[in-house]
């Protein structure tokens, strides 16, 4: 991986979104919608419930709104990167210059750095400061959480914008349905006890439903269980570089058969 390649196409990114406000919009816009109405669900959930009830609901389900929008805004900092290529008819003329492909994705993964930072900072500015989230009081153990779901949101992303290649532009409304397809597996907003036997057999599978069970578990113990910590990071890494594996495979393919340049918006296999 070439690294002034690699920031050059997260420069061309950044110069895309600084000169359109309606590209800059959405990096924040739709995160803080989703946390204010979040937020005052679950204050209304709290009130139905009383002090006596002994159940947050801002920290279990606000949190876990914040937690899922982070990883949904890593994954789509990614694609919609790369569908900015396509929708340009830019791609093709990247992959003429010595670009890799490492170098490319390396590029659509500071992009989606940056826009998540952004998504992730509003998101906590008003689930701190209005909801009273106690984000914060986890400290440095939010930053392995974070971490698999960072990555499990680069992996997402990356897949997303392999099948775009594999099947055409056509086929990117796949992009938008893939992080939904995750979340019922994921155990986001409810525990994996809650779930049939069949659907937490996937869950396991799933790297975000570790960090879902760990921050409830932590919410109600105080402690970080290691071991579920360990089994997600280790399954992130390996989806995140079969991920990898993937688009490169799919790009090599569509050199070898042609398929590069002759990308169209009707192309679909």
């Amino acid at each position: 991986m070439n690294p002034q390649r690699t920031f050059a196409i997260a420069l061309r990114q950044y110069y895309l979104i600084r000169g359109s406000f309606a590209r800059f919009l959405p990096t924040f816009t739709w995160v803080a919608i989703d946390m204010i109405l979040w937020g005052f669900m679950s204050r209304y959930l709290d009130r139905l419930a009383g002090p006596s009830a002994g159940v947050h609901f801002v920290p279990l389900l606000l949190g876990a709104v914040l937690l899922w929008d982070f990883l949904v805004r890593v994954a789509h900092g990614v694609t919609v990167s790369f569908l900015e290529d396509l929708w340009a008819r830019n791609f093709l003329n990247f992959f003429a210059t010595p670009l890799t492909v490492s170098d490319y994705l390396g590029g659509l993964i500071i992009t989606a750095v940056a826009t998540s930072a952004i998504g992730l900072a509003v998101m906590l500015a008003l689930a701190t400061t209005i909801f009273g989230l106690p984000f914060f009081s986890f400290g440095l153990l939010a930053l392995p959480y974070l971490f698999i779901l960072f990555f499990s949101g680069i992996t997402l992303g990356i897949l997303g914008a392999a099948l775009v290649l594999r099947l055409g532009p056509a086929s990117e409304w796949f992009i938008w349905m893939i992080p939904a397809c995750v979340a019922p597996f994921s155990a986001v907003y409810y525990p994996m006890a809650s779930m049939p036997a069949w659907m937490r057999a996937v869950g396991y599978a799933v790297p975000p439903s570790y960090v879902f069970e760990g921050m409830r578990a932590s919410l109600a113990r105080g402690t970080v269980a290691p071991g579920p910590l360990a089994a997600g990071m280790a399954l992130v890494a390996a989806y995140t570089a079969l991920a990898w594996w993937c688009f490169q495979r799919t790009y090599r393919h569509a050199l070898r058969t042609g398929r590069i340049a002759r990308y169209s918006a009707e192309s679909v296999a």
